[in-house]
This record gives C-alpha cells, sequence and structure tokens, in this order.
C-alpha cells in the first residue's frame, strides 16, 4: 500500500479522545519547557527587572540584611493586600539592631511614604513578608481570571470532574 497509504491508514483507527489525549499531553510538555526556560532567564534577570501585573513571585524569606534595590513583598498595618515594590533607602538605627526601610514602586514617581499608614516613614522588619527571588510572568493571570469571572471557575472544575469520571485509566 505504501508509505502514504499506511499513515492514512493508522490516521484512520485513532480515534478522536486518543488524539485529544496526545495533543494535550504534547501542549504540556511543550508549555513545561517553555516554563522551565522562562524560569531560569528571569531568575537570573530578576533583581534589575520589574515585575508585573499577573506574575508569580518566588520569595525568599530570611534575617538576611535588606539592601536597597531588592524587591519585597510588604504588608501595611490595616491593609489586606500585600505590596510589591523596591527598596530605595535602609537605614540603621544607631541604638539597636533595628532597621527602617523606603520603598518605591517602579512605576511611581516618589516613595511609599503616602501607601504607608498614617503618621509612618518607614517600614519595619514585621512589615516586609519576604524577598523576591524570581517570578514566573503572567502565570498568575489564571487565578486572577478566576477570581473576577468565577463561571470560568466552575466551568473549569466542571470539565475536570467530566474528564476524571469519563477516563478509563
Amino acid at each position: 500500500m505504501g508509505f502514504i497509504g499506511d499513515s492514512i491508514g493508522s490516521l484512520k483507527s485513532i480515534n478522536v479522545r486518543q488524539a485529544l489525549e496526545q495533543a494535550i499531553t504534547l501542549g504540556m510538555i511543550v508549555s513545561s519547557a517553555l516554563i522551565l526556560w522562562k524560569f531560569l532567564i528571569n531568575l537570573y534577570k530578576f533583581p534589575h527587572q520589574a515585575t508585573n501585573l499577573g506574575d508569580i513571585l518566588f520569595l525568599r524569606m530570611g534575617e538576611d540584611p535588606i539592601r536597597a534595590g531588592e524587591i519585597v513583598v510588604f504588608n501595611i498595618d490595616r491593609r489586606e493586600i500585600p505590596i510589591v515594590h523596591r527598596v530605595i533607602k535602609v537605614h540603621q538605627r544607631n541604638d539597636t539592631s533595628d532597621i527602617d526601610i523606603l520603598t518605591k514602586g517602579d512605576n511611581n514617581p516618589t516613595n511609599d511614604r503616602g501607601l504607608y499608614a498614617p503618621g509612618q516613614q518607614w517600614l519595619q522588619r514585621r512589615h516586609i513578608m519576604g524577598r523576591a527571588v524570581g517570578f514566573l510572568p503572567y502565570v498568575g493571570y489564571i487565578t486572577i481570571v478566576m477570581t473576577e469571572k468565577p463561571i470560568i471557575k466552575y466551568v473549569l472544575i466542571g470539565a475536570l470532574g467530566f474528564l476524571a469520571l469519563t477516563s478509563k485509566d
């Protein structure tokens, strides 16, 4: 029958479910490789790069000294949502080991004192949740979309449940 005839015959024997499963598996392999590649590139470039809405940050917690130029995640008293901004000034108090930290958003014209609690001029270590050491760009948009449009979350959960119930494995 020849190469072309054998190929057409083998294509006809594959059912739609098998083809879809193979396409999804291939897509997962390719996307995993791309995510790993982007992660490694961004991990190398990270301290000099700004993050965007939807980026997933990898945080490092610890007692290492905080330095100007680092990107930190901090929480302000009486605010629920953490803020991700760059440290622009670190002030060591002479009488204690405490430090005062001043931050600024990369796209903001002034420092963050206007964001801090009323009367607060500096952040202290207790406000810092962690320092960013890497990020995955745009991956967090999935959670943003599912939070803003809950119907998408329910459709996705329903589709996954349907696939789990109809799977032969």
